[in-house]
């Protein structure tokens, strides 16, 4: 299984998208106290900046929550159209609805267990989650004003059909903001893709070390909610889907045979 978990990106869409599904139906099952509601590596600073003001029952996901902090920081979020894709578990989504205050968030995902899951589970008002395929998203032209991207568009179809079709739903001027890991030597295709969208590229950072550093700093958490959740014969495969330490995927992050960006465009 952790092998799978492993080379998931590199096989064929039409075993891809089923295996997402059994997985997040698989987390459901195993989080009974419902504690998992983020499944991003995070973000730590580096340059030892004023760390993040969170309320005390965000203070457990810190890592992961500092990670959609700054994917959307250099936008302009409050009162505007929000739409997330491949938002999984919905943590992201509810932060920066509480955080940010968009006049309203739409969180889609390919999963109609875990969209039944997250709008039963947050309860926040101007959120709600649907499911849908990211190259065909269900909204009209010019529906919002940012769409968010973390850590999905790597296991599409057609990641240039999904960049284009964000272009679509976006109105004039507004952002998209993605973040995502990028095989090592890849990451002047995923630069082309976007540009053939019709957007412009406002800014583009490499943050692989703020993703290590995070998975450094959050590793006993994520190591020790695994042991405490998952029977023995899948504690491998999660541990590698956390990207925990020792796992394949913390050493390619470490090694620099993966990096992470963060890109931020604008529709013209």
């Amino acid at each position: 299984m952790h092998k799978l978990v492993e080379k998931y990106c590199e096989m064929p869409t039409a075993i891809r998208r089923p295996m997402w599904r059994v997985w997040h139906n698989l987390i459901i099952k195993l989080d009974k106290n419902k504690d998992a509601v983020f499944m991003n590596y995070g973000y730590q600073s580096l340059n030892g900046d004023p760390a993040l003001e969170l309320e005390n029952h965000d203070e457990a996901n810190r890592y992961c929550i500092q990670l959609y902090d700054y994917v959307v920081r250099s936008v302009e979020v409050a009162n505007k159209d929000v739409l997330e894709v491949g938002s999984g578990r919905g943590g992201g989504a509810s932060y920066i609805t509480r955080y940010f205050k968009p006049k309203s968030y739409t969180a889609m995902d390919i999963s109609s267990g875990v969209v039944k899951f997250c709008n039963s589970y947050h309860n926040v008002e101007g959120l709600q989650f649907v499911a849908g395929v990211a190259e065909e998203p269900p909204f009209a032209d010019e529906s919002f004003d940012v769409v968010v991207n973390v850590e999905s568009a790597r296991c599409y179809k057609s990641i240039r059909k999904f960049f284009a079709e964000v272009n679509r739903m976006l109105r004039p001027g507004g952002h998209f903001c993605f973040a995502d890991m990028i095989k090592k030597g890849e990451v002047e295709s995923i630069r082309k893709d976007l540009l053939s969208s019709g957007m412009e590229i406002v800014s583009e950072t490499e943050i692989t070390k703020n993703v290590v550093k995070a998975l450094d700093c959050d590793h006993e958490r994520r190591e020790s909610a695994i042991v405490n959740k998952v029977p023995g014969f899948l504690r491998k495969s999660f541990l590698q889907f956390a990207g925990a330490k020792g796992s394949e995927r913390y050493e390619s992050f470490a090694s620099g045979k993966m990096e992470y960006w963060h890109f931020v465009l604008r529709k013209k």
